[in-house]
Protein backbone atom coordinates (compact mmCIF):
# COMPACT_ATOMS: atom_id res chain seq x y z
CA UNK A 1 0.00 0.00 0.00
CA UNK A 2 2.87 2.37 0.85
CA UNK A 3 4.45 2.03 -2.58
CA UNK A 4 1.13 2.27 -4.40
CA UNK A 5 0.48 5.65 -2.79
CA UNK A 6 4.01 6.88 -3.50
CA UNK A 7 3.80 5.70 -7.11
CA UNK A 8 0.51 7.52 -7.66
CA UNK A 9 1.92 10.72 -6.14
CA UNK A 10 5.13 10.47 -8.17
CA UNK A 11 3.48 9.72 -11.51
CA UNK A 12 0.85 12.42 -11.04
CA UNK A 13 3.42 15.00 -9.95
CA UNK A 14 5.87 14.34 -12.78
CA UNK A 15 3.13 14.07 -15.41
CA UNK A 16 1.86 17.46 -14.25
CA UNK A 17 5.37 18.90 -14.35
CA UNK A 18 6.01 17.60 -17.85
CA UNK A 19 2.70 18.91 -19.16
CA UNK A 20 3.26 22.35 -17.61
CA UNK A 21 6.72 22.60 -19.18
CA UNK A 22 5.29 21.55 -22.54
CA UNK A 23 2.61 24.26 -22.38
CA UNK A 24 5.18 26.87 -21.36
CA UNK A 25 7.23 25.89 -24.42
CA UNK A 26 4.09 26.11 -26.61
CA UNK A 27 3.92 22.42 -27.53
CA UNK A 28 0.81 21.11 -29.26
CA UNK A 29 -1.47 18.50 -27.72
CA UNK A 30 0.64 15.59 -29.01
CA UNK A 31 3.84 17.13 -27.71
CA UNK A 32 2.21 17.87 -24.37
CA UNK A 33 1.13 14.26 -23.90
CA UNK A 34 4.53 12.92 -25.01
CA UNK A 35 6.37 15.17 -22.56
CA UNK A 36 3.86 14.45 -19.82
CA UNK A 37 4.26 10.68 -20.27
CA UNK A 38 8.04 10.77 -20.66
CA UNK A 39 8.64 12.66 -17.42
CA UNK A 40 7.26 10.05 -14.97
CA UNK A 41 8.38 6.93 -16.85
CA UNK A 42 11.72 7.81 -18.47
CA UNK A 43 13.63 7.56 -15.19
CA UNK A 44 12.64 3.92 -14.71
CA UNK A 45 13.56 3.09 -18.30
CA UNK A 46 16.98 4.74 -18.00
CA UNK A 47 17.57 2.96 -14.68
CA UNK A 48 16.72 -0.45 -16.08
CA UNK A 49 18.90 0.03 -19.14
CA UNK A 50 21.83 1.19 -16.99
CA UNK A 51 21.42 -1.73 -14.57
CA UNK A 52 20.91 -4.25 -17.40
CA UNK A 53 17.40 -5.14 -16.21
CA UNK A 54 14.53 -5.78 -18.69
CA UNK A 55 12.64 -2.58 -19.47
CA UNK A 56 9.33 -4.25 -20.33
CA UNK A 57 7.95 -4.17 -16.78
CA UNK A 58 8.16 -0.36 -16.74
CA UNK A 59 5.30 -0.32 -19.24
CA UNK A 60 3.23 -2.81 -17.27
CA UNK A 61 2.01 0.01 -15.06
CA UNK A 62 -1.73 -0.48 -15.42
CA UNK A 63 -3.58 2.25 -13.56
CA UNK A 64 -0.45 4.45 -13.34
CA UNK A 65 -0.66 5.12 -17.07
CA UNK A 66 -4.24 6.26 -16.54
CA UNK A 67 -3.09 8.51 -13.70
CA UNK A 68 -0.54 10.09 -16.04
CA UNK A 69 -2.97 10.49 -18.94
CA UNK A 70 -5.65 11.92 -16.64
CA UNK A 71 -3.25 14.43 -15.10
CA UNK A 72 -2.01 15.58 -18.51
CA UNK A 73 -5.58 15.93 -19.80
CA UNK A 74 -6.51 18.09 -16.79
CA UNK A 75 -3.52 20.36 -17.39
CA UNK A 76 -4.19 20.64 -21.11
CA UNK A 77 -7.94 21.11 -21.14
CA UNK A 78 -8.62 23.11 -17.98
CA UNK A 79 -8.90 26.92 -18.29
CA UNK A 80 -5.61 28.71 -18.93
CA UNK A 81 -5.97 30.91 -15.85
CA UNK A 82 -6.22 27.83 -13.64
CA UNK A 83 -3.19 26.20 -15.21
CA UNK A 84 -1.09 29.36 -14.85
CA UNK A 85 -1.99 29.57 -11.17
CA UNK A 86 -1.03 25.91 -10.74
CA UNK A 87 2.35 26.56 -12.39
CA UNK A 88 3.61 28.25 -9.22
CA UNK A 89 3.24 24.90 -7.44
CA UNK A 90 5.42 23.09 -9.98
CA UNK A 91 8.49 23.16 -7.73
CA UNK A 92 6.60 21.33 -5.00
CA UNK A 93 5.21 18.73 -7.37
CA UNK A 94 8.66 18.24 -8.84
CA UNK A 95 10.02 17.68 -5.33
CA UNK A 96 7.33 15.06 -4.67
CA UNK A 97 8.22 13.25 -7.87
CA UNK A 98 11.94 13.40 -7.14
CA UNK A 99 11.51 12.00 -3.64
CA UNK A 100 9.05 9.25 -4.51
CA UNK A 101 10.99 8.04 -7.55
CA UNK A 102 14.33 8.13 -5.70
CA UNK A 103 12.86 5.89 -3.01
CA UNK A 104 11.28 3.67 -5.64
CA UNK A 105 14.60 3.32 -7.45
CA UNK A 106 16.44 2.40 -4.27
CA UNK A 107 13.73 -0.12 -3.39
CA UNK A 108 13.98 -1.63 -6.87
CA UNK A 109 17.74 -2.10 -6.47
CA UNK A 110 17.36 -3.63 -3.00
CA UNK A 111 14.79 -6.13 -4.28
CA UNK A 112 17.15 -7.09 -7.10
CA UNK A 113 20.05 -7.61 -4.66
CA UNK A 114 22.26 -4.83 -5.97
CA UNK A 115 25.13 -3.61 -3.75
CA UNK A 116 25.08 -0.18 -2.15
CA UNK A 117 26.58 1.47 -5.23
CA UNK A 118 23.77 0.06 -7.34
CA UNK A 119 21.16 1.22 -4.84
CA UNK A 120 22.49 4.80 -4.89
CA UNK A 121 22.83 4.74 -8.69
CA UNK A 122 19.27 3.45 -9.10
CA UNK A 123 17.91 6.12 -6.72
CA UNK A 124 19.62 8.90 -8.66
CA UNK A 125 18.65 7.66 -12.12
CA UNK A 126 15.04 6.98 -11.18
CA UNK A 127 14.71 10.25 -9.27
CA UNK A 128 16.23 12.62 -11.82
CA UNK A 129 15.97 10.68 -15.09
CA UNK A 130 12.45 11.87 -15.85
CA UNK A 131 13.28 15.50 -15.15
CA UNK A 132 16.39 15.35 -17.34
CA UNK A 133 14.38 13.77 -20.16
CA UNK A 134 11.70 16.45 -19.78
CA UNK A 135 14.25 19.27 -20.01
CA UNK A 136 16.08 17.72 -22.97
CA UNK A 137 12.83 17.21 -24.91
CA UNK A 138 11.85 20.80 -24.08
CA UNK A 139 15.29 21.94 -25.33
CA UNK A 140 16.29 23.27 -21.93
CA UNK A 141 19.52 22.77 -20.05
CA UNK A 142 18.79 19.94 -17.58
CA UNK A 143 18.04 21.61 -14.26
CA UNK A 144 19.85 18.88 -12.37
CA UNK A 145 23.18 19.90 -13.90
CA UNK A 146 23.28 23.61 -13.18
CA UNK A 147 20.59 24.81 -10.77
CA UNK A 148 19.76 24.20 -7.10
CA UNK A 149 20.87 21.07 -5.26
CA UNK A 150 18.70 18.36 -6.80
CA UNK A 151 20.29 15.01 -7.53
CA UNK A 152 22.12 15.11 -4.18
CA UNK A 153 18.84 14.51 -2.37
CA UNK A 154 18.17 11.42 -4.49
CA UNK A 155 21.72 10.26 -3.71
CA UNK A 156 21.07 10.82 0.01
CA UNK A 157 17.89 8.74 -0.12
CA UNK A 158 19.72 5.92 -1.90
CA UNK A 159 22.59 6.05 0.60
CA UNK A 160 20.33 5.92 3.66
CA UNK A 161 18.42 2.97 2.23
CA UNK A 162 21.53 1.24 0.92
CA UNK A 163 23.36 1.27 4.27
CA UNK A 164 20.23 0.24 6.15
CA UNK A 165 19.56 3.44 8.10
CA UNK A 166 16.10 3.46 6.54
CA UNK A 167 14.22 0.18 6.23
CA UNK A 168 12.04 0.31 3.13
CA UNK A 169 9.85 -2.43 4.61
CA UNK A 170 8.80 0.01 7.33
CA UNK A 171 5.99 2.31 6.21
CA UNK A 172 6.74 5.04 8.75
CA UNK A 173 10.45 5.09 7.93
CA UNK A 174 9.70 5.21 4.22
CA UNK A 175 7.24 8.07 4.59
CA UNK A 176 9.61 9.94 6.91
CA UNK A 177 12.40 9.78 4.34
CA UNK A 178 9.93 10.69 1.58
CA UNK A 179 8.87 13.86 3.43
CA UNK A 180 12.47 14.69 4.40
CA UNK A 181 13.70 14.59 0.79
CA UNK A 182 10.78 16.80 -0.30
CA UNK A 183 11.57 19.29 2.47
CA UNK A 184 15.27 19.38 1.61
CA UNK A 185 14.56 19.88 -2.09
CA UNK A 186 12.10 22.71 -1.41
CA UNK A 187 14.48 24.34 1.08
CA UNK A 188 17.36 24.17 -1.39
CA UNK A 189 15.14 25.92 -3.95
CA UNK A 190 13.85 28.70 -1.71
CA UNK A 191 17.17 29.32 0.06
CA UNK A 192 19.17 29.16 -3.15
CA UNK A 193 21.52 26.39 -2.06
CA UNK A 194 24.00 25.50 -4.80
CA UNK A 195 26.88 23.13 -5.25
CA UNK A 196 30.14 24.92 -5.98
CA UNK A 197 30.85 25.65 -9.62
CA UNK A 198 33.66 27.41 -11.47
CA UNK A 199 32.92 30.50 -13.51
CA UNK A 200 35.56 30.70 -16.24
CA UNK A 201 34.40 34.18 -17.21
CA UNK A 202 35.11 35.80 -13.85
CA UNK A 203 38.48 36.34 -12.20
Amino acid sequence: MTWEILNILAVGAFAFSGAIVALNERYDIFGTFILGIATPFAGGIIRNIALDVPVVHVWEQGYLLYVAFGTIAIVYFFPKSWVMSWDRWNIYLDAIGLSAFALQGASFAIKNDFPIGGVIFAAILTGVGGGVTRDVLAQRRPMVLHQEIYAVWALLAGLLIGIGVVDIQSAWQTYTLFIAVIALRVLSYHLGWHLRFRDLYRL
